[in-house]
């Protein structure tokens, strides 16, 4: 590793705006799917229908099974003008609060209040670095926001305005339980039809629940990659899975956000797993932090200078996922949240 790997200018790349996928690809299993095998050096091109050719018999794939739950309201000011309430958890705490984000035209007040569809009202109760802490005229909002509310669609996906269809595309067939706000997208490619493909070769499956905050989208500021203060994330493994990724099989993440739970619950040796405890990490994998949990990712390509970027260069390093990365341009792959995956298998 060289300094180069820990500056934040170096993981910078240039992507035409046509690669940036607007809409999943029709059968999402059909995206492209490119393999990159570390021993060999060896990049294969092909579908992500055919990814149990290149995984081994009896391995195990590690899957995020959090779900994207609608947390965008659109509504009103008492004067008229628009609002827009981004809550920022699925659930109040203790005081019947929803820790959220508040977009107005104007400044924000304790006690302020916001009118939405069907007599919806939210109230601002506190204000604490930034968040905002409201509360509602009704009790149990789940069944309104599935209603009324939109889904939170990356602000580089058609400038982050989302419709019915996203409800459906953007959302793995496996989610299960409600809190995130982003996907875990490269769960997003698994279709029936793939996991029946992986049935036949005893390739097992296991699940954790992280759910993704808006955290995952914030930028790096600081230029040494070492200053970066990464965000925190809650994640849970219960009895059942933390028996599967304890069985010894090789494990292949599935996301980021899988590789996270993973390698936080991992202590350099053998899997440290508290099951049915929710834990917290802040984990930040970059070149020079070893990672010693997986065997091999699936992943899609991420945004320049994001830290997906850099977890991706923690496993490869970061000349050759810059590599890997013009290579996928040139064959024109599609990018980020609704765009093509990549398969790294690492050398065992």
């Amino acid at each position: 590793m060289s300094s180069a790997d820990l500056t934040l200018s170096n993981y910078d790349f240039d992507l035409p705006k046509e690669l940036v996928a607007s809409r999943p690809i029709a059968g999402r299993h059909n995206s492209k799917l490119l393999v990159y095998r570390v021993k060999s050096g060896e990049i294969i091109h092909d579908h992500f229908y055919n990814l149990a050719n290149y995984l081994p018999e009896d391995s195990l794939l590690v899957l995020n099974q959090s779900k994207v739950f609608p947390c965008r309201l659109i509504g009103k000011k008492p004067t008229g003008g628009k609002c827009e309430i981004f809550l920022l958890e699925s659930y109040p705490n203790s005081n019947g609060e929803y820790k959220s984000l508040i977009k107005t035209s104007s400044k924000k007040s304790v006690g302020d209040e916001f009118f939405f569809e069907d007599e919806l009202v939210a109230k601002i109760e506190r204000i604490d670095e930034g968040n905002f802490y409201i509360s509602f005229n009704r009790e149990n909002l789940a069944e309104y926001l599935n209603e009324y509310a939109k889904i939170p669609i990356p602000p580089y996906i058609r400038n982050g305005e989302s419709d019915e269809l996203d409800k459906s595309d953007y959302q793995t067939v496996f989610a299960k339980n409600i809190g995130s706000v982003a996907a875990p997208t490269a769960g997003l490619h698994f279709t029936e039809d793939v996991f029946k493909s992986l049935q036949e070769k005893n390739i097992e499956r296991a699940y954790v629940t992280l759910h993704v905050g808006l955290g995952t989208f914030a930028p790096v500021k600081t230029d040494n990659l070492q200053d970066h203060k990464m965000h925190s994330e809650n994640y849970f493994i219960d009895t059942e899975n933390r028996e599967k990724i304890l069985s010894n099989k090789e494990i292949f993440a599935v996301g980021t956000t899988s590789l996270r739970v993973l390698e936080s619950s991992h202590n350099g040796e053998n899997f440290d797993i508290e099951a049915n405890e929710i834990k917290e990490t802040d984990i930040f994998l970059h070149p020079g932090v070893d990672v010693h949990s997986i065997n091999g990712l699936i992943t899609n390509f991420h945004l320049p200078k994001s830290t997906l970027l850099m977890l991706v260069s923690s496993l490869i390093g970061r000349e050759k996922t810059l590599e890997l990365y013009k290579e996928a341009i040139a064959n024109e792959y599609r990018f980020f949240s609704y765009g093509d995956s990549m398969l790294i298998l690492r050398d065992q």
